[in-house]
């Protein structure tokens, strides 16, 4: 429509000329086509002023391309790179000036978090390679990104395998190689594995994965302590340069308490890395039967295979009740088990509210889903009820709150599909996800929650028939009975009833990280309440002493003790609260083995196998510099041109004004000069 608006101005600015023209003629003005001129570029102005107060202005902008530069600042690097630290520092640095004439230059230092222009210090503590990268696309995804250059030893100590991490990169990913990837002789324990908490007089096991590199014909034993004594040893021999094995060691629980276990095994002749040579587990040993309320919409083979599962466990009593049978109160149970509840016409949801009581939900086609969004849950849901759908579960490796048989990714391989209602599911943070959907989108399915009240939740109907499909496959009931008893032991051992009591987020921490403890104090209503100032002391091995008063945080207590060194620490905390003192000890371990440290040299195939995935190439330290051709030969990477479209108004243009004031004077000027004659 603009070009009508500058059509009508120029047609009537031309005769606006015309008619000055004839008249100056006519006056016979030296020059009339001047005058003319003049008149019709004042006319014009004018128009444009008032017809067409807009003007579209474009621009075109030339972005470069991005080329970000990923720095591995963790505390392995400076060891890996040891006497060529300088060099190497110099090398990049030259890259990064040149590659700066060219390219729009970003650094960024990552450890277990990532920081702008930090590069070159390596003082973090542990290593998340895919973190960076995700965060890099995250940035710059939308951007013209023409490459990523990573620079690290390959070692990750936290988050996914970045070689299985599904990014959309469309630009190369280039890998610098840091440190020697020579093999050295190394034998450690890599994890361990142990239950939390157990019954008293119970048998249970620890595991320990045992990593051996260039130790072939070592002949040892791996052994299980506690304070000092060898409760257990299982041999080891090493068979190969490169050797993995998972070693075991049975346990009685003979005495109620917490027990610091420590697995070790003997340094091997000429290992110079010795301090992943143990690890510490503790386990809580409790004496205390508990009360289960297993309560079901309706009669179904899921409570029948609960109540299987649970039996001959001499520290659970379940009393099984559906729903037009519940109890007045859930007080008298230390966990409820809900089987397709709350529904559409109980009182469920306020039993849950005013108990506080442990919880797991098995969901399905009954649930009241408005209902069940008002209780603590570990997810978020949305779900037709009025449709089902077959889901087959996978194990997720990742899952950390209760140790279970190795059998158990055997096992889900060959279990029927559970019934679940159409919809989504969402884990909240701080859920343990244990299994998730097999296919498409990894969507939780048996989640935990750790908490002061803690919860769980079973997504989908089922379980009876993959008790059968165990036992018709191998012959016994133990992966998936497992499953349910260590979901309920995980349930019912955070619950301890008692009115005052102090919890770890673990008890075994590094020398690298800030201790924190939490406490909880509960009045006669079971309400948690931080009316009463709580004490706690601290004292390590040597015996030395100090005094805290635990800070007051919302309804609870909380408080960072800080960064401690190596050793074995115990703890003990008093409240007064209603002329009672209530008094808790404990303890936990501090080791002085560094993340970063856990193994030795530089992981190169890593590297090669992500240069590949993103169409980059791998280069060693020392040849960083060799980059430069390499980037600016690749023709996919260039710069960007953008087309920015701006409409400004005439009337914010004060030269304009000028600008038409000028011809007009110089009209008015030249005719008052010439009729003057």
């Amino acid at each position: 429509m603009q070009w009508l608006y500058w059509f009508i101005a120029i047609i009537l600015s031309a005769g606006a000329g015309y008619w000055v023209y004839r008249k100056d003629k006519k006056r016979e003005v030296p020059y009339p086509w001047l005058t003319a001129a003049l008149r019709s570029i004042v006319v014009l102005l004018t128009l444009l002023l008032l017809l067409a107060p807009y003007i579209t202005i474009s621009r075109n902008e030339t972005q470069k391309p991005v080329v970000l530069f990923l720095q591995d600042n963790s505390q392995s690097v400076a060891r890996a790179l040891d006497k060529d630290t300088a060099a190497y520092q110099k090398n990049a640095q030259q890259l990064l000036d040149k590659l700066s004439g060219t390219y729009r230059v970003v650094r960024w230092g990552f450890g277990h978090s990532v920081q702008a222009d930090s590069l070159f210090q390596y003082r973090q503590t542990s290593t998340d390679i895919a973190a960076a990268l995700a965060k890099a696309q995250e940035f710059y995804g939308a951007q013209n990104l023409g490459a990523v250059i990573l620079a690290t030893d390959g070692r990750y100590n936290e988050g996914n395998n970045p070689a299985y991490q599904q990014l959309s990169f469309q630009n190369p990913v280039y890998t610098v190689g840091l440190g020697d990837s020579a093999a050295q002789k190394d034998l450690r324990i890599a994890n361990v594995y142990a239950n939390k908490t157990v019954a008293l007089n119970s048998q249970f096991e620890i595991r320990a994965d045992v990593l051996a590199q260039l130790c072939n014909g070592y002949n040892n034993s791996a052994q299980l302590l506690e304070s000092g004594n060898v409760l257990s040893a299982t041999p080891v021999s090493v068979n190969a340069d490169r050797f993995d094995r998972a070693v075991s060691f049975s346990v009685k629980a003979a005495v109620a308490g917490l027990h610091h276990y420590v697995v070790s095994i003997p340094v091997a002749d000429g290992e110079a890395n010795i301090t992943n040579n143990r690890r510490d587990v503790f386990v809580e040993v409790v004496d205390e039967k508990k009360n289960i309320l297993l309560a079901a919409a309706a009669p179904h083979p899921d409570v029948n295979a609960i109540r299987e599962a649970l039996s001959g466990m001499d520290n659970f009593k379940l009393t099984i009740r559906t729903a037009d049978n519940l109890p007045s109160s859930f007080d008298g149970y230390d966990m409820v088990i809900l089987h397709q509840l709350p529904g559409l016409s109980d009182n469920v949801s306020q039993l849950v509210a005013a108990s506080h009581k442990p919880v797991w939900y098995i969901v399905g086609t009954q649930n009241n889903f408005g209902a069940l969004a008002s209780l603590p849950k570990p997810a978020n849901l949305n779900m037709n009820p009025g449709a089902l759908r077959d889901v087959f579960a996978s194990y997720n490796t990742a899952f950390s709150s209760f140790t279970l048989p190795q059998s158990l990714p055997a096992v889900l391989d060959k279990m029927p599909p559970l019934n679940m209602p159409v919809g989504n599911v969402k884990a909240l943070p701080n859920t343990d996800v244990l299994l998730r959907q097999r296919s498409g989108e990894p969507m939780p399915l048996w989640m935990l929650q750790q908490s002061n009240v803690p919860v769980a939740m079973l997504i989908g109907e089922g379980i009876w028939r993959w008790r059968l499909y165990e036992y018709k496959n191998f012959g016994k009931h133990e992966v998936i009975d497992e499953c349910i008893r260590q979901t309920v032991s995980f349930l019912t051992a955070n619950n301890a009833e008692k009115p005052f009591r102090v919890v770890l987020p673990k008890y075994v921490w590094s020398d690298q990280e800030a201790i924190t403890l939490d406490a909880y104090l509960l009045n006669a209503n079971n309400e948690q309440v931080n009316t009463a100032d709580v004490q706690l002391r601290i004292a390590d091995s040597a015996g030395n002493k100090q005094a805290y008063s635990m800070e007051k945080n919302g309804s609870a207590y909380r408080i960072n003790i800080g960064v401690r060194a190596g050793g074995t620490y115990t703890y003990n905390a008093q409240a007064a609260y209603n002329g009672k003192t209530y008094t808790v000890s404990g303890s936990f371990v501090v080791e002085s083995m560094p993340l970063e440290f856990m193994e030795t040299g530089a992981d190169f195939p890593l590297l090669y196998s992500l240069a590949k995935k993103y169409n980059g190439s791998f280069v060693p330290a020392s040849a960083v510099g060799s980059l430069y051709d390499s980037i600016s030969k690749n023709t996919n990477i260039k710069p960007v041109i953008q087309t920015n479209a701006e409409t400004v108004p005439l009337v914010d243009w004060k030269w304009y004004f000028f600008l038409v004031l000028l011809f007009a004077v110089a009209e008015w000027l030249l005719r008052k000069y010439w009729l003057a004659q």
